[in-house]
């Protein structure tokens, strides 16, 4: 038995995880966040960004026309 959390369960995601779960790279996650685009917390001098403020990000982008 295990005690690892899913990284699509967790509350409160990494840059790195954030960026996997955009299939963004990290340098796009820190610049969407210094332009207040993607909303983060501090704790310490960490930075996390709440999940579903990576959801609400998602889903507010428009569909590109194909």
């Amino acid at each position: 038995m295990t005690t690892a959390i899913a990284p699509s369960a967790r509350v409160l995601c990494t840059v790195e995880a954030a960026a996997e779960l955009l299939s963004l790279g990290r340098s796009t996650i820190y610049e969407l966040m210094a332009a207040g685009e993607l909303p983060f917390v501090k704790v310490g001098r960490a930075r996390r960004i709440r999940r579903t403020d990576v959801d609400a990000f998602a889903a507010q982008l428009p569909p590109q026309p194909v």
